[in-house]
């Protein structure tokens, strides 16, 4: 039996996400945006409630395709506020389309927006050394730097602790416990 971070317990998508996704590096702006919505709509929600509702965020959301989302008119932000599919939270769908917008700048004065958020590490996963799960903190300094210069930057629902939750979704840094099968693997 592999032994996981405690935090995916037995749930099947859970278990999923925690061995294929959770603390791979992601340098592809597509996928930074995706965990970024994703992120948003968590706050304040557990990161399950998100998980199984993940495909019907990418059908709404036209795959998450930030281009179309910075866009959107009040007709499809209505459309979204009735999908039951997905969390219908009035201020994080306007947050979408804004951190959509946002993202785009972002990549106009960078070149990527994978190019910004790496340089935060100089472009390597920070490895963290946990031995328990209640060792992890919530936050760090750098997570509270790179949210201060998002939200600078017009982006939205990107306190400290949903930044350096993305931190550990997209690889930024490496949270899983040492006795993790997946800690040297990532």
């Amino acid at each position: 039996m592999k032994k996981r971070c405690d935090w995916c317990g037995e749930d099947p998508l859970y278990v999923a996400y925690h061995d294929e996704e959770w603390g791979v590096p992601v340098r592809d702006d597509d996928t930074l945006f995706e965990f970024l919505i994703l992120e948003t709509f968590q706050a304040g929600l557990s990161w399950i409630t998100v998980l199984r509702k993940r495909e019907n965020f990418r059908k709404a959301f036209d795959n998450f395709d930030y281009k179309k989302i910075a866009g959107y008119d009040q007709k499809k932000i209505d459309s979204l506020l009735q999908d039951a599919g997905i969390i219908r939270n009035k201020l994080k769908v306007h947050a979408t389309i804004t951190n959509a917008q946002a993202f785009v700048k972002v990549q106009e004065e960078f070149g990527s927006f994978s190019k910004y958020i790496w340089g935060f590490t100089d472009g390597k996963p920070i490895k963290n050394d946990f031995k328990e799960m209640k060792d992890i903190p919530a936050n760090t300094p750098l997570s509270d730097a790179i949210s201060k210069d998002l939200k600078k930057r017009g982006f939205k629902f990107v306190g400290t602790t949903v930044v350096y939750a993305h931190m550990q979704a997209t690889g930024m840094v490496n949270d899983h416990i040492k006795s993790c099968f997946r800690y040297e693997e990532v």
